[in-house]
């Protein structure tokens, strides 16, 4: 199968051209490097099925080209990072809404399966503790910019499911709950490599609020097994699922997917 992943150099984007790769596909990455690194994908250089592009995924032409070359996409360009999107909220919004406008727009013209990454932060002030994917959705005020990015994501989320409703555009949404593990970066805020460096350094570790808070943490390679469980089982298309750390089988009666 080929696969083509936007945000293919960072984090979770690399991580899953490994899998990816490992089990057979051919995969391409588009990428503009604002958060993602060349670090991340220099060990696939040489590898005939990987191939890689380093330009904006608003490059609407060239996109269209890539997901006209491929069978699924993987959706993982956005601004992320609590730092990045504090300081740059039109970035963050513009880059998640658009971004995702034109990869649906252009993957609906061959109904090629678009797989979306979006993440825990749409539940926003929530309380209603474990998290439903049915459940409401409670964001802060606007003045807040922390919020721009749930609220971007959340329109993400509608939009791809009015292609799957309106147009059958196959589409899979997939919540991600704090990933963690090798490659990630502490630059734009991302808590475990902050706490990680500063403990080999001896520093004191930042801890905000009264240290009561508590998040869900899934390790990538789980979270890798969910999505390539998800991009082949037909019962995902057009739903919903929460990705992380919690004992419970794929695909049970709740949609969501559990990793560990």
């Amino acid at each position: 199968m080929r696969v083509l992943i936007t945000g293919g150099a960072g984090f979770i984007g690399s991580h899953l051209s490994d899998a990816l790769l490992e089990v057979g596909h051919e995969v391409s990455v588009i990428d503009d490097l604002s958060t993602g690194s060349m670090e991340n994908i220099a060990h696939l250089k040489t590898d005939s099925r990987f191939r890689y592009t380093i330009e904006s995924i608003t490059n609407e032409p060239l996109l269209a080209e890539l997901i006209d070359g491929s069978d699924i996409v993987f959706h993982l360009a956005a601004a992320v990072g609590v730092k990045k999107i504090v300081e740059e909220p039109v970035h963050t919004i513009e880059t998640n809404v658009h971004g995702t406008e034109v990869v649906l727009k252009h993957a609906n013209k061959k109904k090629k399966l678009v797989v979306i990454a979006s993440t825990s932060e749409v539940y926003g002030k929530s309380t209603a503790v474990p998290f439903h994917e049915d459940d409401d959705l409670v964001l802060g005020p606007t003045p807040k910019h922390r919020w721009a990015y749930a609220c971007s994501k959340a329109i993400d989320e509608f939009l791809a499911l009015a292609y799957w409703k309106e147009k059958k555009l196959p589409v899979i949404i997939v919540r991600f709950f704090n990933t963690v593990g090798p490659r990630q970066s502490g630059q734009y805020g991302m808590v475990i490599p902050n706490f990680v460096r500063q403990a080999l350094a001896g520093q004191p570790i930042t801890v905000h609020g009264d240290g009561t808070q508590s998040r869900s943490f899934t390790y990538v390679g789980d979270v890798l097994g969910a999505l390539l469980a998800l991009m082949v089982d037909p019962r995902a298309v057009g739903q919903v699922f929460d990705v992380e750390t919690r004992k419970r089988s794929p695909l049970s009666s709740s949609p969501s997917v559990f990793a560990g």
